[in-house]
């Protein structure tokens, strides 16, 4: 089970699929009453629209396949003049392939500018030809489908990983209202240009963003899109991205990076060899990424956790063998390089999902997904080895440690987030309560005051208060992704 795996991520890889087989002239069933009906030499047939890829998109904002704005028209009896129609206009449409099933068609930004409708449909000319069945483009008022939240360390700003339309990546980008905790839309969703969005994550000094997107299978193999920060806005502005090289990076899942903003590093493998940790520097300037490293990891990496020193990094790993219990593999940081070196593998429940450490850097905590439990640690700050101090058997998901580390806050498959109390001399958790419906990812504003949570069945993101004495949660509102 993988629980940072979205539904619309997997609707796009069944969709990827039905587009491959097509693609070797398998025509869909919609299409075969047309696809079948006897061609008179010298006529155009009747096209016929299987399917759209993508077939939504948010609304202003533009979406990228081979090209920026190309849509794909998948059916049958396509020809070299076939036009697309957007709304009954014809569109610049190429034929892209030799079995007459697949088109691209260039959509223009005004195309998608505002949130609503298209029919889209094929014209064959003369000789013979004519119009196809109609299908539907959808503009939405926003990405949809969250999957990660980050903030800056200054408070000021949120960034929404989303699996968006179809599972291409985007960005949702909002201000923070430092006095009720309020999200606001910045008014820009930035593309990640690539499919399945996995987290977002915010370097430290608040200048750049890195998403990690595990790639469609077949057409990517996933990417670390790289943007930098507006200081005064907030707003992204893309400076590209590390694009999958199976068997370097391939299917990266998430991105760490140490408390000095020098180092990235990136768990790849997701059950795909190799399963390693792929090293980049970061450019203080302009926040590009160099990859510097890779060390294999035994099992399948899921994410990293540096230490608040910046001297250790954790990472947990799912086993090979499915139901068995994973560990979490422990590394010493080189200070100058960012280079890894393994200090040993400890154990955890099964699938570890995420590691949490406490801000003193004396206490880490796992939440293993397929257990629904969390495993709960001591750090030797000398030597950044752990040591089991037991596990507590409820949350399995995102999980993140208060500010003031008095607090843990972990989702669980019963469908809440729990909070638990941190005993300040032996690291143990107490559970306090749950809060609300489980979301894919939870937030802490530096100031400790506020909470944040995506929701990826609502397309929302949750705001919340948090008391300062119990820790407990007060909802604000509720945001649109």
């Amino acid at each position: 089970m993988q629980q940072n795996r979205t539904l619309s991520a997997i609707t796009f890889a069944l969709l990827l699929i039905l587009r491959v087989l097509l693609l070797a002239g398998c025509g869909g069933a919609s299409s075969q009453s047309s696809a079948n009906q006897p061609v008179t030499s010298g006529l155009n047939p009747v096209p016929a629209i299987d399917s759209l890829f993508p077939s939504c998109a948010p609304a202003g904002e533009q979406f990228v396949t081979s090209a920026n704005n190309q849509l794909q028209v998948v059916g049958a009896n396509f020809v070299a003049s076939s036009v697309v129609r957007w709304n009954g206009n014809d569109r610049p449409t190429t034929l892209a392939n030799s079995l007459g099933n697949l088109l691209t068609a260039q959509l223009s930004a005004s195309d998608i500018a505002a949130a609503g409708t298209a029919t889209v449909t094929v014209f064959n000319p003369p000789p013979g030809g004519g119009s196809s069945n109609s299908t539907t483009f959808t503009a939405t008022t926003g990405a949809g489908s969250p999957v990660s939240i980050a903030l800056d360390s200054a408070g000021k700003f949120a960034y929404v990983a989303t699996a968006g339309c179809d599972g291409l990546g985007y960005v949702s980008e909002y201000t923070i209202n430092p006095t009720t905790g309020a999200l606001t839309p910045i008014g820009s969703v930035a593309s990640t240009q690539d499919s399945n969005a996995e987290s977002v994550t915010v370097d430290p000094f608040g200048k750049f963003v890195y998403v990690a997107n595990s790639g469609d299978g077949f057409v990517s193999d996933g990417s670390v899109a790289m943007f930098t920060i507006n200081p005064t806005t907030g707003a992204l502005a893309s400076i590209g991205k590390i694009s999958g090289n199976c068997p370097g990076l391939c299917v990266p899942l998430s991105v760490g990076l140490d408390p000095s903003g020098q180092f990235a590093y990136v768990p790849n493998g997701d059950g795909l060899v190799p399963n390693n940790i792929a090293v980049y520097t970061i450019n203080p300037t302009s926040g590009a990424l160099t990859a510097t490293q890779g060390i294999v990891v035994a099992g399948f990496p899921r994410s990293v956790a540096l230490d608040p020193t910046g001297k250790f990094a954790y990472v947990p790993t799912w086993s090979a063998s499915p139901g068995s219990a994973g560990n979490v593999s422990m590394y010493m940081i080189n200070a100058t390089t960012g280079a890894l070196t393994s200090i040993g593998t400890i154990t955890a429940g099964i699938w570890p999902f995420s590691v949490a450490i406490d801000p003193t850097g004396k206490f880490a905590y796992a939440s293993n997904s397929g257990s629904d439990d969390v495993s709960m640690f001591t750090i030797d700050t000398a030597t950044g080895g752990l040591t089991s101090i037991g596990t507590i058997t409820v949350g399995g998901g995102s999980i993140a440690v208060h500010p003031s580390g008095k607090f843990v806050y972990v989702s669980n498959l019963a469908g809440s987030f729990s909070t638990y109390s941190v005993n300040a001399t032996s690291g143990t958790l107490t559970l306090i309560g749950t809060t609300g419906a489980a979301g894919s990812s939870i937030a802490i504003h530096p100031s400790g005051e506020f909470a944040y949570v995506t929701n990826l069945g609502s397309n929302s993101v949750s705001m919340y208060n948090i008391d300062a004495v119990t820790g407990t949660f007060t909802l604000i509102g509720t945001i649109g992704t």
